[in-house]
């Protein structure tokens, strides 16, 4: 059974930082493509940062230089940091993976999702 289960949410002001950590088993982070993905209440899920097959990364524009998305093979897992936090990232956050489309932001390409942390950010 592949699971993947995410850790490291809270509430913080403003400006804080968090980082969010997801652990896999089952499988191993070298054999699917990761990404962290966040949803408000009553907005769509969107794609915050991606990792791809050459270590490559991509953000979502509204979180480009303040969050930094790794990968640790040897733990088999996946981190998200996030600084400079403001309200509008208040959502929970998922970690999920996916086996063929490495790189994609597209939420229903992902084969495999955590339960989510949330993350609420106050001003």
């Amino acid at each position: 059974q592949v699971q993947l289960v995410e850790s490291g949410g809270g509430s913080v002001q403003a400006g804080e930082s968090l980082r969010l950590s997801c652990a896999a088993s089952g499988y191993s982070v070298r054999t699917y493509c990761m990404g962290w993905f966040r949803q408000a209440p009553g907005k769509e899920r969107e794609g915050v940062a991606i990792i791809d097959t050459d270590g490559s990364t991509s953000y979502a524009d509204s979180v480009k230089g303040r969050f930094t998305i790794s990968q640790d093979n040897a733990k088999n897992t996946l981190q998200l940091q996030m600084n400079s936090l403001k309200p509008e990232d208040t959502a929970m956050y998922y970690c999920a993976a996916t086996r063929y489309y490495c790189g994609s932001k597209v939420p229903s390409r992902y084969n495999y999702w955590g339960q989510g942390t949330q993350v609420t950010v106050s001003s």
